[in-house]
């Protein structure tokens, strides 16, 4: 499976953008995806996670009420709608899956997105 992540850009403070990871295969749609965003010279950081199904979601303490993950599996696609953006989120996105329902931290994702920048003016 291969994931593809798009839609970072440049954008104001306040403002939004929508990420999207797009999978090649239809399996995608059984396993549990999770965005990260890493800054140079920091480790990559779990942003937010879905299950499978789209019912279960988890968010870094940071990004909570901000950010929304979401899946349409009809797609292949798993989204990261982010809003109230600040200079802080800049960062490269990754999208990542486990080939598992649910997600778990403490496990190795098994395929990554290749990232996307997402760059934050104040």
């Amino acid at each position: 499976v291969q994931l593809q992540a798009f839609g970072g850009g440049l954008v104001q403070a306040g403002g939004s953008l929508t990420l999207s990871c797009t999978a090649s295969h239809r399996t995608f749609n059984n396993y549990a995806v999770a965005w990260f965003r890493q800054t140079p010279g920091k480790e990559r950081e779990p942003v937010a996670s879905i299950n499978s199904n789209g019912g279960a979601t988890e968010y870094a303490d940071s990004v909570k009420g901000r950010f929304t993950i979401s899946r349409a599996n009809v797609k292949n696609t798993v989204y990261l709608q982010m809003n109230s953006l600040k200079p802080e989120d800049t960062a490269v996105y990754y999208c990542a899956a486990q080939t598992r329902g649910g997600w778990d931290l403490s496990a190795a994702c098994n395929y990554w997105g290749q990232g996307t920048l997402v760059t934050v003016s104040s």
